[in-house]
């Protein structure tokens, strides 16, 4: 079974399912017989099955049992089926994660539930819903979610706008000062780490572009600039060749593992809160406009014994930085 959303236009942005007749109009919901999938469609394919009235927006959202769905993945997904198995049997528990295997979750192939089974399964029916509903997957449905004013203009955050129609001005995460002067049918979105511009038109291309920086090595494709754990969260704020600069986040009660690092050393800045620092034998009390250092090889652990969050400048310099330089001698988090 798969929820079908009734159109209120001729989107060019979802996919499609046609029936066999149109849907009978006052009538209590029921299942209807899907007749095939339709790919995301050009203006005109689009507005000619607006006009027909036998076609639904392919919403992605399905129900069905367990045992049903494994069996057609068996019959036509088969080489599915194995590495995912094998990723749920050598699964681990994290906290209150059940963290999947990934090596042999990463040999199952890439590939859509509605390509490799959808589109490929009998007796798929479909039962009409219309509650605007929307999957928010391109900046023009956040556009037409925000409610453009008069002009057509949506913004939020650090925006000045100036002259601009049928436009999205947005600026995340506190970040940069996002100006817009008599800028028509333009999507511009300003986070901390990219920027970008758009025509409103071509807004699906956007998953183009992140392909073309993941094949390109681009950082900001696959990370964001602040990453949370258990114990808080870490944003960087500065990289370059053998340093980088992060502020750390740590809850009050809250505690990083016990650790080293082969190839790195470490300041620790506190600028809010008090710090409870491990240096080998030595355990320290570190407040406000105080700082340590960790030399490379040092064993060491950050605390916040206080009643308010911790927050401290972190500045690592040495021949690698990744995050993957970590040995863990004791965790509350019983991380690997």
């Amino acid at each position: 079974m798969t929820l079908g959303i009734t159109p209120d236009r001729a989107e060019t942005g979802y996919g499609y399912l046609e029936l066999d007749a149109v849907p009978e109009a006052g009538a209590a919901p029921a299942a209807l017989p899907v007749r095939r999938f339709v790919e995301k469609p050009d203006a005109q394919a689009a507005a000619e099955m607006l006009a027909s009235g036998r076609y639904l927006w392919n919403a992605g959202i399905f129900v069905f049992r367990a045992g049903t769905v494994i069996a057609a993945f068996e019959t036509h997904a088969s080489d599915m089926v194995a590495p995912c198995r094998a990723a749920v049997a050598e699964a681990a528990g994290d906290l209150d994660f059940l963290r999947l295997a990934p090596e042999p979750f990463a040999g199952a192939p890439e590939d859509s539930i509605d390509y490799a089974l959808m589109e490929k399964a009998a007796e798929v029916s479909t039962v009409p819903v219309a509650c605007g509903w929307s999957d928010l997957g391109a900046w023009d449905a956040v556009w037409r979610e925000m409610g453009p004013d008069a002009h057509g203009v949506s913004v939020r955050g650090d925006v000045t706008e100036i002259g601009c129609a049928e436009t999205l001005l947005r600026s995340e995460a506190e970040g940069p000062r996002l100006v817009g002067v008599n800028l028509k049918g333009i999507a511009a979105i300003a986070m901390r780490d990219a920027v970008l511009v758009a025509d409103m038109s071509d807004l699906q291309a956007v998953k183009d572009a992140v392909k073309r920086m993941k094949a390109d090595g681009v950082r900001e494709a696959e990370t964001l600039p602040r990453t949370y754990r258990p114990w808080g969260w870490y944003e960087t704020l500065a990289l370059g060749q053998r340093f980088q600069v992060k502020q750390i986040m740590v809850p009050p009660g809250k505690k990083l593992s016990l650790q080293s690092h082969v190839h790195r050393s470490e300041h620790w800045i506190v600028v809010a809160g008090t710090a409870t620092v491990t240096i080998d034998d030595e355990v320290t009390l570190v407040s406000e406009n105080q700082s340590v250092y960790i030399p490379l090889g040092a064993v060491h652990r950050l605390e916040n014994p206080g009643k308010v969050d911790l927050h401290l400048i972190e500045v690592q310099t040495g021949s690698y930085l990744g995050e993957d330089d970590i040995i863990r001698y004791e965790d509350i988090y019983n991380r690997v």
